[in-house]
């Protein structure tokens, strides 16, 4: 939220005036400005508002404020969406996609806006006299410039794609176009067109600290790790018009595309590279510290306060909290699983990061312990805010971390095990790096990498489930593995064996006892009775009982609280946890969402529904 969000207001309004004066031949809408297109790119200042009036689209109640981050990528088997069904953020979460809902239509035409307003960037800056004759500043400002229009309009249809497959793809303005309503592009043509204006971008911006900017703005990094994700997907597979999930069988092609670019970003770590400590990343990002490492490539500006240029990120999502004088109200929307929770070793860094299982309700600040099917997310918390944001403020402008470090390492692993049939020993050691980070001070415990190539990329996919929890990520990329209807039936399965203290999960606590000591949480434990420690991984530990009374009481105030058990009641809709997330979800429909119907309505017959709505 520091830098670019202060020109937001000025350039939105720009952009909104290009826009309309740009289809004014179709609305006859006169402007509010007298700003001419010609007027808006005559000088870099001006041309620099329009790019962050681009920026702009990403954010707000309808971009990755709150919508296509933090409803989008559920459910699946790492959260889901909490609370019962409804035609909104629910419905989504469990499949029931009506065309009526407008959580679909709204984000539909935000990212359109972001396209359109990218397209005319991308046409009017080069036509600039500055692009060509100006100074040298000039010439490397409107580059510059030039590059992040065609790296931000690759993102804006990059989503549109995740979601709703095959789409009309506009590469021009509106004012260009003799028809605006025109037909679907095959996305394997887009993906191609987007990976070649990408392959242009990063050499027209510089690296982060050529820049002196920091992440929310693209830089040389971000394009080629994007290029890198795009090219991933492309080599992926994605429901077709046929209702079958299918990938092309040019698939190496685009693993080789993900090999360069992330090795190329592996060679300058003097850019970007891990951050050792994984907790570390988040209390910067909820206290807007600078990331020295550089570890996120971009992040999604937010700021201003509001549902458009804002986010909702730890008012919306992370622990719940309702605690007027010092926390403020919130959190709890993003529900994570019990599989979830217990998919992470006990060593592993990231759980308690990116998972919570407190909360607060109460004005003196004490933590209570919540249920195994109560969790919720962790990477976005308005309590590691510093400093702190008390009252029930809705926008507390986190920025969306778009894409981080770590996933150009385990991109690099997942692409070479791919090429060469197996994992050389450069893709074992990007992979190990992201893990023994996570198993930082028992490096020893993270097991022994698998050298054959399923086993090496079950490893790598489940690295990618642990790393990415609650980043918008794990759907997407069961999507393009084509494991999403699997997962959520292996889910089913690992819930109910928690549920029963079965298999694996033999030694997971019916019931656990914890206390506070000031305003923190302890867990008892029987070899540990201070309460240092955590039960989660041994059967019910019950603490000496004492007498209030005639009543049997556990001693020095432990407090017993449902943890296995609590998945007996636990129901949504009606059902058991296991039955009631993504209950919808029907395999080679599911995968894509429907267009909303006022969209189909526009095209008259023009634009085919996605299968089996």
């Amino acid at each position: 939220m520091k830098n670019i969000i202060k020109q937001l207001t000025g350039a939105t309004l720009l952009l909104t005036v290009l826009a309309v004066t740009g289809c004014k031949k179709y609305t006859e809408v006169e402007p509010v400005s007298q700003y001419s297109v010609p007027q808006a790119f005559s000088d870099v200042a001006n041309a620099t508002n329009a790019i962050i009036g681009v920026y702009d689209e990403l954010q707000g109640d309808n971009g990755y404020g709150i919508r296509i981050n933090l409803y989008y990528p559920y459910d699946c088997d790492e959260g889901i969406v909490s609370g019962n069904i409804d035609n909104g953020r629910r419905g989504v979460g469990r499949y029931q996609l009506l065309l009526t809902n407008s959580e679909l239509s709204n984000p539909f035409r935000q990212l359109y806006r972001g396209v359109e307003k990218a397209n005319l960037c991308i046409e009017q800056i080069p036509l600039m006299p500055q692009y060509t004759t100006g100074t040298a500043i000039e010439q490397a400002a409107l580059k510059r410039l030039h590059g992040e229009a065609l790296t931000l309009r690759a993102q804006f249809l990059f989503q549109l794609m995740l979601n709703w497959g095959d789409v009309p793809a506009p590469m021009v303005p509106a004012y260009k176009q003799t028809n605006l309503f025109i037909p679907k592009s095959n996305r394997d043509s887009v993906y191609d067109k987007l990976i070649e204006d990408l392959n242009i971008a990063k050499d027209l911006i510089p690296w982060r600290t050529e820049a002196g900017i920091r992440n929310e703005r693209i830089t040389k990094g971000a394009v080629k790790a994007l290029r890198a994700r795009l090219a991933l997907f492309r080599g992926g597979y994605s429901l077709r018009s046929n209702g079958q999930m299918e990938r092309r069988s040019d698939y190496l092609t685009y693993y080789n595309i993900v090999k360069q670019e992330t090795e190329e970003l592996m060679a300058r770590r003097d850019q970007h590279t891990l951050n050792p400590n994984y907790e570390s990343i988040w209390r910067n990002v909820t206290s807007f510290v600078y990331d020295p490492q550089g570890e996120i490539l971009f992040e999604v500006g937010a700021g201003g306060g509001n549902g458009n240029s804002d986010s909702r990120m730890g008012n919306y999502d992370g622990p719940t909290l309702n605690n007027a004088s010092r926390y403020g109200a919130g959190g709890g929307g993003v529900q994570m699983m019990p599989n979830y929770f217990y998919a992470f070793d006990s060593v592993d860094t990231r759980r308690d990061v990116t998972v919570t299982h407190y909360q607060v309700t109460n004005a003196t600040n004490i933590k209570s312990q919540r249920r195994l099917g109560e969790l919720n997310t962790g990477k976005y918390r308005r309590d590691w805010r510093v400093p702190l944001l008390p009252g029930t403020v809705l926008n507390v402008g986190y920025n969306w971390s778009m894409i981080r470090f770590s996933d150009v390492l385990l991109m690099y692993a997942e692409a070479v095990n791919e090429i060469n049939n197996g994992p050389t020993a450069a893709a074992i050691s990007a992979f190990e790096e992201v893990r023994k980070r996570a198993y930082r001070g028992n490096t020893g415990l993270i097991g022994t990498t698998p050298t054959d190539k399923a086993g090496f990329f079950n490893a790598v996919a489940n690295e990618r489930y642990l790393e990415f929890g609650h980043e918008g990520i794990r759907r997407y990329d069961l999507l393009r593995w084509n494991l999403l209807a699997t997962k959520i039936a292996e889910a089913r399965t690992i819930i109910q064996q928690i549920r029963d203290r079965t298999g694996s999960y033999a030694n997971v606590p019916q019931y656990i006892y914890y206390k506070n000591t000031g305003e923190e949480i302890v867990y008892y434990t029987a070899a540990d009775s201070t309460g240092n420690g955590k039960p989660f991984w041994r059967p019910t530990q019950v603490p000496p009982t004492g007498t209030t009374g005639t009543t049997q009481v556990p001693a020095a105030k432990w407090v017993r609280i449902d943890w296995a058990q609590h998945l007996t009641s636990n129901v949504i809709d009606g059902k058991p946890l296991w039955q009631g997330f993504a209950s919808f979800f029907v395999p080679g429909k599911s995968e894509l969402y429907p267009f909303d119907q006022a969209t189909i309505a526009s095209y008259q017959g023009q634009l085919q529904q996605n299968p089996g709505y």
